[in-house]
């Protein structure tokens, strides 16, 4: 998927040599990583080291630290400014038995409101079920240390329907079509020159061609096609 304003402008190189079936290029190219932040769910995590001995662990420090946390990360989105459809509170253990050098991430399952105190024994099953997902076996019996926890804020944002941005009714290859221009591709061909934002949905343009809009330029080589999907997106793939 090719996006910045240059991005598109390579596609079909990449799709020769690399041997892709095709490649899809975003409606917006040039501003998709932008599009991304204002529509994406807003997250703050944290990390706060333990190093305790999982037997040692006390459990009502682990909720208190729990809700410190929450109490830190809570006030980022509220600054935010932001309407959100929901947040989540979630929380999670970075642990491994005593001498290993890497860690499980053991997420910690509360009550639906967030509270109560999870004791070392729940702590030590979710990490087991855990470790023996992951490795396919457990060690019964080795002592099991926690790193860290890491405790994260999601607020959710409204679900945005992409298809909103799809060409409307009044696009059409006529009201798209720039004429053509000369072009290099290993040699010089003539190539049609399109409006890319007014080509309608289901349209299908041979290369050689050069697609314009504000933001980027899409080229499409000789042998490939750019079809329009129900999204907008340019979907470009050899001819059939």
């Amino acid at each position: 998927m090719p996006f910045g304003g240059g991005g598109a402008l390579h596609a079909g190189a990449l799709i020769r040599e690399v041997g892709l079936a095709r490649a899809l290029v975003p409606r917006f190219p040039g501003v998709t990583s932008a599009l991304g932040c204002v529509i994406a769910d807003m997250r703050h995590d944290r990390v706060q080291t333990l190093n305790a001995m999982l037997n040692t662990l006390d459990p009502a420090a682990l909720r208190a630290a729990m809700d410190a946390a929450e109490a830190l990360l809570s006030p980022l989105l509220d600054r935010a400014g932001v309407a959100f459809t929901g947040r989540e509170v979630e929380h999670a253990l970075d642990m491994n038995y005593a001498g290993q050098t890497h860690t499980v991430t053991v997420r910690l399952n509360l009550a639906t409101d967030g509270g109560g105190t999870l004791g070392r024994e729940a702590v030590l099953a979710a990490f087991e079920a855990a470790y023996g997902a992951r490795f396919g076996r457990r060690m019964p019996g080795v002592p099991v240390r926690v790193l860290n926890l890491r405790s994260t804020v999601v607020g959710r944002r409204p679900r945005i329907d992409l298809a909103a941005m799809a060409p409307g009714p009044q696009a059409s290859l006529a009201a798209a079509a720039r004429g053509s221009r000369r072009v290099w591709f290993g040699g010089w061909v003539e190539a049609t020159v399109h409006d890319r934002l007014a080509l309608p949905v289901g349209a299908v343009i041979p290369g050689p061609a050069v697609l314009e809009q504000p933001d980027a330029t899409i080229v499409i080589d000789p042998g490939l096609a750019g079809r329009v999907d129900r999204f907008g997106n340019l979907i470009l793939e050899a001819q059939e």
